[in-house]
């Protein structure tokens, strides 16, 4: 029973192995593919005035439904179409300022070349990407890539698997490289994610989290050290800022500065905050971003910051918490 189990195990390996092996020569095949088909495809997305409608059956239609979210997420706007519903109906989401995107390993796919009479009528450029050139669908196309593929990774060379993966490769080829000649920013990438982690960390700034007005603990340059501790217990920030009468920030006061300055037993009520403070603080803007707060923290190992103007003049404070409730962190 054991040495079966271990034969078994062996084979698993070798099988998956092998899988990955076939699906990595599909998209090395892709490399030499990259050619003047593929740059007149792209320049024919870049001067869409529309959406990029993709399309495709069966496994093909999974892929159509990726390669469309990934150029809609990356500044190509584009949705996915049934082709079997378009022929009921749905084809009037289709405009003539748009273009298709239809994917078919065979080329021969029947629900899509149903269409091809209605795109064809609409005028409508016709981007395809297919595993036979010499298809129906290659050849009524305006541009058709080849993705192509010598063997499935199927050993019956039956289940799509190699050639969904290199049309699944070529749909990002065209996403990203259309997303560099756009010029395409983090920035632009957030807004398209604005539910999500990735867009808080790219949209969040440090304005949107901050304390501000009677919530910055702050004392003026000839407060004592008890008005400072009695500040500090106020706001919660574990520090305060200290200003001049103008609101200039000249120094920061911390947890880690009291601690530090107990070993000289100061007395609270006559010390000046000026004698225990950090000078010449780190501050930030409060258009950063607030990921980029996180990393100044993380450098600077620290747990809080002031926020201050063009002037330095002190208009917010923030601490680790803050990104962490943000969802920064």
């Amino acid at each position: 029973m054991q040495k079966e189990t271990t034969l078994k195990k062996e084979l698993l390996c070798k099988s998956a192995k092998k899988t990955v092996q076939t699906e990595l020569e599909a998209v090395k095949n892709l490399l030499g593919r990259i050619d003047e088909s593929f740059i007149r495809a792209c320049e024919y997305i870049l001067n869409c005035e529309g959406r990029i409608v993709v399309t495709g059956m069966g496994k093909s239609g999974h892929i159509a439904h990726k390669i469309a979210a990934t150029l809609a997420s990356t500044g190509t706007p584009a949705f996915f179409v049934h082709p079997a519903e378009a022929c009921h109906g749905d084809f009037g989401m289709i405009t003539k300022h748009d273009v298709v995107l239809a994917i078919s390993n065979s080329g021969t796919t029947k629900e899509i070349l149903t269409l091809l009479p209605m795109v064809k009528r609409l005028g409508v450029p016709l981007i395809t990407l297919t595993g036979k050139s010499h298809s129906t669908l290659a050849q009524q196309a305006d541009i058709n890539l080849n993705v192509s593929v010598d063997h499935e990774a199927c050993p019956l060379n039956l289940a799509p698997t190699a050639s969904t993966t290199a049309a699944l490769v070529m749909g990002d080829a065209i996403a990203i490289a259309l997303l560099e000649a756009k010029g395409f920013t983090e920035e632009d990438f957030a807004l398209s994610h604005p539910g999500g982690n990735l867009g808080r960390k790219l949209l969040l700034r440090v304005k949107d989290i901050m304390r501000t007005g009677d919530a910055i603990p702050q004392v003026t340059e000839t407060a004592k050290l008890a008005d400072a501790l009695l500040e500090m217990t106020r706001k919660g920030l574990g520090m305060t800022a200290i200003t001049d009468n103008s609101g200039i920030v000249i120094g920061i006061f911390t947890d880690g500065d009291l601690r530090r300055s107990l070993e000289k037993r100061p007395d609270i009520h006559k010390t000046n905050i000026t004698d225990l403070m950090t000078k010449n603080c780190t501050t930030i803007d409060s258009e950063t971003l607030a990921a980029k707060a996180l990393q100044l923290l993380e450098s600077k190992k620290i747990s809080q910051l002031l926020v201050v103007d063009n002037y330095n003049k002190l208009i917010g404070a923030f601490n680790f918490h803050d990104l962490l409730q943000a969802g920064i962190v």
